[in-house]
């Protein structure tokens, strides 16, 4: 059987990948797919990937790079927290509440704030996590809200375990892009699931539009 190694962030792999895998292998029965996560990766190793999937301004020069979509980020919560506050809810209350931060995007309420006009008044981070995954588990377990990238969500909104109970969205500069180490880009089946993936990624860009 054919294998082809894929390196992601822990929400990337988890959230996106991990959802969607069982629709690869019903296509492609023949591919094993190794799949690894990371923190933050920005180069292939001594014991490199055949694809890595990365988060930044896409400006590699160690493979192919391919974008995978434009990111916004948007607020959401477990149903019942919502139901918490005094109704209807709205974004200032939401944002007045528990806060799970991620590392790194601690400003995106702010911004949204200030993108819409919102005068969003939050009471700091209650919580602060280096992962959207983790984020994500703390608001299903009903902690908080979470400004996060829709994509991340999108599994948890589906199956209604999460909303997001208003409209705003907020864009966001950086982007997740596929990069293909240079010494796996002519086999085949490294060649199939970026496609799967670039496929799976123009789907999930269509459902924001």
């Amino acid at each position: 059987m054919r294998t082809v190694r894929v390196r992601a962030s822990i929400s990337f792999a988890g959230l996106v990948i991990a959802p969607r895998i069982a629709e690869f292998y019903a296509l492609h029965p023949d591919i094993s797919v190794q799949l690894t996560s990371f923190v933050w990766a920005d180069k292939f190793d001594e014991d490199p990937a055949d694809i890595d999937i990365r988060y930044g301004t896409g400006d590699w020069d160690d493979g192919a790079v391919q974008h995978l979509g434009h990111e916004y980020a948007i607020p959401v919560c477990h149903p019942d927290y919502a139901a918490s506050f005094p109704q209807p809810l709205t974004i200032q209350a939401l944002a007045a509440g528990r806060i799970i931060s991620i590392m790194g995007s601690e400003a995106d309420w702010g911004q949204l704030s200030e993108q819409n006009g919102l005068n969003l008044q939050t009471t700091g981070d209650w919580f602060k996590v280096d992962s959207s995954f983790i984020a994500l588990q703390s608001a299903i377990a009903r902690a908080g809200s979470v400004m996060v990238l829709k994509r991340f969500a999108d599994h948890y909104l589906e199956q209604r375990i999460l909303i997001a109970p208003f409209d705003y969205r907020l864009p966001i500069r950086l982007a997740h892009f596929l990069v293909r180490n240079g010494k796996s880009i002519p086999r085949e089946e490294v060649q199939i699931f970026c496609e799967w993936l670039m496929s799976a990624s123009g789907e999930a860009a269509a459902d924001k539009a």
